[in-house]
Order: structure tokens, then C-alpha cells, then sequence
């Protein structure tokens, strides 16, 4: 795995806007996709207890963009481990565009804070513990 999760995208058509440049909502979805992937890849205990009531719930996320994307790019998203609590945990998202020669352009950055809930005997979502395999592994992935 390395220091980062790595998710890799071709930029296709349904990913831009009128101008032809990537809409600014699919950064955010590739945080999403990305943080999925890693839990599916590294972390299926976590992803199995989510019909028992775990839930990872999107606090607050943004990106900042540097440079445009548009149609066949490929861009490596790299997530790593920031900040992790008891019950939040804060992922930083790195865009990178592969260049033709084997380079990389960083084209956007981003941030996304996460909570681990379950439900109360009531139905209420209330803050719960990361699971120990999931800390394990987000511990792999620590930013710099």
C-alpha cells in the first residue's frame, strides 16, 4: 500500500462540464470512491459490520483546486490518515495528474472529516468507536 491509498481515474466525458474541464463535484466524489475502495481492499471486518449498525458518516469535506482536468486525463487520487479520534477521523486527498513521460502535476487537494456512529436502543445515531482493524490500517496510510 505504501504511504497513501492510491485510486486511479480516467477523466471521461460524463466528468466534464460545458467547457470541458472536470466538474468540480467529481473531486469529491473520488474522496468518497477512494475511502470506499480502501475499506473494501483493507478493511472488510468494518465494511461486513455495517449491517450490524457501524456507520462512517461524512462530517464536512472540500478540495481545493490548482489546475483543471479534462477528458482522458489520468489522475492517481492518494488518500492518507490525518487526524484520528475515537470516534472522527480527518483524511487528506492529494490529485495527481500523470504526465506523458512518467511525471506527475498536482492538480488538487483536499480534506475530509469522517465519524463512526451506531444506532441507540432508541434509533438514535450516537458516536461509536472505530473498529481496531480500521485504526490499524488508517495508522499505514499517516500523512506526512
Amino acid at each position: 500500500m505504501g504511504d497513501a491509498y492510491e485510486y486511479r481515474h480516467i477523466v471521461t466525458i460524463e466528468d466534464t462540464d460545458l467547457l470541458g474541464n472536470v466538474n468540480y463535484v467529481n473531486y469529491i466524489r473520488w474522496q468518497g470512491r477512494a475511502r470506499e475502495l480502501f475499506l473494501r481492499d483493507y478493511t472488510p471486518d468494518v465494511v461486513a459490520g455495517f449491517a450490524g449498525g457501524v456507520r462512517l458518516l461524512t462530517v464536512s469535506c472540500h478540495c481545493d483546486y490548482l489546475r483543471e482536468l479534462r477528458v482522458f486525463d489520468e489522475v492517481v487520487v492518494r488518500m492518507r490518515q490525518g487526524e484520528l479520534g475515537q470516534t472522527q477521523s480527518v483524511m487528506t486527498f492529494e490529485y495527481w495528474r500523470q504526465l506523458p513521460g512518467g511525471g506527475e502535476e498536482l492538480v488538487a487537494t483536499g480534506e475530509q472529516r469522517i465519524a463512526c456512529v451506531t444506532t441507540d436502543a432508541n434509533g438514535h445515531l450516537v458516536p461509536a468507536r472505530f473498529p481496531e482493524s480500521m485504526r490499524r490500517v488508517l495508522s499505514q496510510v499517516q500523512s506526512r
